[in-house]
């Protein structure tokens, strides 16, 4: 079982930048982040494939950066521009396998991670 640790979280004002990060205790497949307002459904808000293919929700692009270090399993999530909509609890999600889901939509996404982390919460002030 892939435990995963997200660490990063905390309180801005808007405009403001933080960056998470997702210890994974094992080389996975494709990793992601989530998030989940209060009231809202959860969505997804960037992934990443073994081959650094990379998918960004539209909400979010030109704002938000993922990555990853190979070395240490760890996936990165660079939030710049963040705005009181960005407001949220942050998942971190891998699947095992080689498979490449960047193509699915964004809307599904959740469906095809296997492995979640316990969340940390962001929050951005006005």
């Amino acid at each position: 079982q892939v435990q995963l640790v997200e660490s990063g979280g905390g309180s801005v004002q808007a405009g403001g930048s933080l960056r998470l990060s997702c210890a994974a205790s094992e080389s996975t497949g494709s990793m992601g982040w989530f998030r989940q307002a209060p009231g809202k459904e959860r969505e997804g808000v960037a992934l990443i494939d073994i081959d650094d293919g990379t998918n960004i929700a539209d909400s979010v692009k030109g704002r938000f950066t993922i990555s990853k270090d190979n070395a240490k399993n760890t996936l990165y999530l660079q939030m710049n521009s963040l705005q009181p909509e960005d407001t949220a609890m942050y998942y971190c999600a891998a699947r095992p396998g080689t498979g490449r889901v960047r193509y699915v939509d964004m809307a599904q996404m959740a469906l095809f991670f296997t492995y979640w982390g316990q969340g940390t919460q962001v929050t951005v002030s006005s």
